[in-house]
């Protein structure tokens, strides 16, 4: 049995945030029922794709879900979604709390209809603060949360991060959250409003390590790990490419500058402590860029396996596909998709008893399960040809290709 098997969640959510969040509860065997309008999330045309509005990000987003198009402006979309409220366990959205409420879906209203629900507003920004209303996408809370402020302490330079940092870091704390919220549920009978905020959780995320003298009252200087911001904390450039590695404790420290052949530096007082090499860790890594250079990187890789330092390559994306580990531990999952035939899709982060939590369903075309949810609510045949025929429902043949 699945740990969240027989309980329903409606995901009202787009994009990568909620998603990420959502597909963590339907693996863990949570039945999520997607509402989209018409047009669908946005990410079914974001990237390639073999069908109309089945694009690869999609697909990576939204496995375990079913689909059911709602116009929910419509007094006839308002009511379909009541229904489920009825039947469900947590109602999740990332819309603005302005936007939500207005639709008729608040918190106040939807858990005075059902009181043992958990409700998750995935945010850009807790409730109460002036930016609470605000819009808010990856970039803008890479930026607010301190994360490009370290790329640009570190070199100058105002990066972002290359991925959707925030988005999906975020989803993972709004899955814990919701979770959470549910097993409160479960024990009390009665549910809760989670309010999971973008900046909020990356704020916390950034200044798990990087508070560092904030953290005491009155501060003892600026935030800010110095390891991680130094300018020579940086992949090692070797004879013939690069290596990621990280010698942390006083013993890995020797062991590495005896297998860099300069046993010299082992015994130089500048790292021969955490605090020694904390208080020298611009020289520390200068020093180890200039003798990483001096082998390859299958020499140092050999070495520093030998001396049980962690290591390893430098992976362009493209070699994540063929590295042996994952290939041996079954990490990346091939199935058959109804629609869009072989598909390969990531493991999730952690097995249960040993095993991976399954792929129950391939993630959905639009609106392709909404005859199924629309008669196990009652709808008659004849009920559900009125709601398509008024725009308020639509099936795959209308939407894009059948499931």
């Amino acid at each position: 049995m699945l740990p969240l098997e027989g309980m329903r969640v409606l995901d009202l959510t787009t994009l990568v945030f909620g998603p990420v969040a959502t597909q963590a509860l339907g693996d863990m065997g949570a039945e999520v029922i997607k509402i989209e309008t018409h047009d669908g999330d946005a990410t079914r045309v974001l990237g390639p794709m073999r069908s109309p509005k089945m694009a690869a990000m999609f697909l990576t987003l939204n496995r375990n879900k079913r689909s059911l198009v709602l116009d929910l402006k419509t007094a006839a979309g308002k009511d379909v979604l009541w229904r489920l409220i009825d039947t469900a366990d947590a109602f999740v959205h990332n819309m603005r709390p302005q936007k939500i409420t207005a639709l008729g879906f608040g918190d106040a209203a939807v858990r005075a209809r059902n009181p043992a629900l958990v409700y998750a507003g995935l945010t850009g920004f807790r409730a109460g603060g002036p930016y609470s209303e605000r819009p808010a996408y990856d970039d803008v809370i890479q930026g607010l949360s301190g994360v490009v402020g370290a790329s640009l302490a570190r070199d100058g330079q105002a990066q972002f991060v290359p991925m959707t940092l925030a988005d999906k870091l975020m989803g993972v704390i709004g899955a814990q959250g919701i979770l959470a919220a549910l097993i409160k549920a479960v024990r009390t009978g009665v549910g809760c409003t989670l309010d999971a905020g973008m900046f909020e959780g990356m704020t916390a995320f950034t200044l798990a390590d990087h508070q560092y003298r904030q953290v005491f009252q009155p501060p003892m200087g600026p935030a800010g790990y110095e390891r991680v911001t130094s300018s020579h904390r940086r992949p090692l450039k070797t004879a013939d490419g690069y290596i990621c590695v990280l010698p942390y404790t006083d013993a890995q420290f020797e062991r590495f500058w005896h297998a860099a052949g300069r046993p010299d530096l082992a015994a130089d007082p500048r790292f021969q402590t955490y605090r020694a090499r904390q208080e020298n860790i611009d020289d520390l890594y200068a020093l180890m860029g200039e003798v990483s250079q001096t082998r390859t990187s299958a020499d140092w890789l050999a070495r520093l396996e030998a001396a049980e330092i962690p290591a390893g390559p430098v992976h362009g994306l493209d070699d994540l596909f063929d590295d042996p580990h994952l290939a041996a531990v079954g990490f990346f999952r091939d199935m058959e998709h109804p629609s869009e035939g072989a598909l390969r899709l990531p493991d999730t982060a952690f097995q249960l008893d040993g095993q991976s939590l399954p792929i129950r369903c391939g993630p959905p075309a639009l609106g392709g399960d909404g005859r199924a949810i629309l008669t196990e609510l009652g709808y008659s045949t004849e009920a559900i040809g009125a709601l398509i025929a008024d725009g308020v429902t639509a099936e795959p043949s209308a939407t894009g290709p059948a499931r």
